[in-house]
């Protein structure tokens, strides 16, 4: 058998083996925060799925978001509760700009990506292009 008709069998085996439809053309679906203000606190009760579905540390991502609200925050199980109260709106926009700035790629805009810290910098390193950039502070 030569190496043509060889590969050419190995292709077709490849291609049966190809769903013949994807269901979803967006497989990174992000969950909206589900936040409701109650008192004087925020609770954003999905976080934990938030967090998963991102691939980064609840603890990184409480972080940010706390930075930004002007406000202290703890982890409780599967939700996040912040000091104040804060609009569902803010609370989604925050979590978008978090997404774009420390989870999308800038060069191929994929979500495979991975924080890295050498030295005293962060570097966002996408798994699918291969492109290094930093995170600013």
């Amino acid at each position: 058998m030569t190496t043509q008709t060889q590969y050419e069998k190995y292709l077709k085996k490849a291609y049966s083996q190809l769903p013949e439809q994807v269901s979803s053309k967006d497989r990174f679906e992000v969950p909206k925060p589900n936040s409701e203000a109650v008192g004087s606190r925020t609770f954003i009760y999905n976080f934990k799925e938030i967090c998963d579905r991102i691939r980064r540390d609840q603890s990184q991502v409480l972080k940010y978001l706390s930075k930004e609200l002007g406000t202290s925050g703890v982890i409780d199980g599967e939700y996040a509760v912040f000091k104040g109260r804060f609009s569902k709106e803010s609370v989604m926009r925050l979590v978008d700009a978090f997404i774009s700035r420390e989870v999308l790629c800038p060069v191929c805009n994929k979500p495979d990506t991975k924080i890295v810290r050498e030295g005293r910098i962060d570097f966002l390193v996408c798994e699918a292009c291969g492109a290094k950039s930093s995170i600013r502070k």
